[in-house]
């Protein structure tokens, strides 16, 4: 959400700088550090929250805490209980990281876009406040919803050489779909390898891809109401009505997106258990 728009620039101008990273150089490429300490900060405060809650739960009647994270917890482990039929002891635990944390880095969206920058010149006194690069929603960055997906890939083929064996893993990449015996199961292996290969790749681009286009346009559409509504005080008004229903129905997707990001990784190793 947006409070107020930029000094005087202009709609292009407003958008572009709430779309720039605040970034360091690191290793010969961009390091996004609003991106990487939203999310630690996050990170840290979900395993604290959690950790707390577990410490201080009771078989008695619970606190209005625990009684929420116990039913946030019943949620995510009846998914993964419907979706995956094995030993869910370490696929529950993914699945409600997974969810948590995701929801609470959407949630940085119903923020107001222009709060850092109001911060700086409330401290400063200054106008550096428009020079102020900081964005709130790390899954509005492809290096985090990245970030996330490629370590579900490496997740999904650790279970896949589980339950198939390096050998039969090997095997299936090589033999499926397309089954065949002798000198064409040669010839079909190349083709094999390359469908399944395509196959693993869409996986963890699929579930980046997802949550980025849906997250950065919904930070995208704060942007341009707030552009277009909020550069006079006769706009005011028409302003928060219009971010305050966009951010009641972003709600919805907040969840959504973090919901779809958890199952289809649980789908997807429980499929590692199927065979083609």
């Amino acid at each position: 959400m947006s409070e107020q728009t930029g000094s005087g620039g202009g709609l292009n101008e407003y958008i572009q700088h709430h779309l720039t990273q605040n970034t360091i150089q690191l290793g010969g490429g961009g390091f996004h550090i609003d991106t990487w300490v939203v999310s630690l900060v996050l990170g840290l405060i979900f395993v604290l929250w959690f950790g707390l809650a577990a410490r201080r739960a009771t078989a008695g009647v619970p606190s209005k805490g625990q009684a929420f994270v116990e039913l946030i917890l019943e949620f995510v482990d009846g998914q993964v209980k419907d979706t995956f039929h094995g030993d869910r002891s370490s696929i529950t635990p993914l699945a409600l990281t997974i969810f948590v944390w995701v929801v609470m880095m959407n949630c940085m969206d119903l923020l107001p876009l222009d709060m850092p920058g109001w911060l700086v010149q409330t401290a400063s006194g200054s106008e550096v406040a428009h020079h102020t690069y900081f964005r709130w929603v790390p899954t509005a960055d492809l290096n985090t919803t990245f970030g996330l997906s490629v370590p579900v890939f490496f997740i999904i083929l650790y279970h896949s050489m589980k339950a198939k064996g390096i050998g039969g893993f090997g095997k299936e990449l090589l033999t499926a779909p397309f089954h065949g015996h002798g000198f064409v199961a040669v010839i079909l292996a190349p083709f094999n390898l390359l469908l399944n290969l395509i196959e693993y790749a869409v996986k963890p681009v699929s579930l980046a891809m997802r949550l980025f286009g849906n997250m950065y346009g919904g930070e995208l559409v704060f942007m341009l109401i707030a552009g277009l509504l909020g550069g006079s005080l006769y706009m005011f008004v028409p302003g928060v009505v219009f971010n305050v229903a966009w951010a009641l129905f972003h709600i919805l997707i907040v969840l959504l997106q973090a919901f779809i990001f958890m199952i289809l990784t649980v789908v997807y190793i429980s499929g590692a258990y199927e065979s083609h």
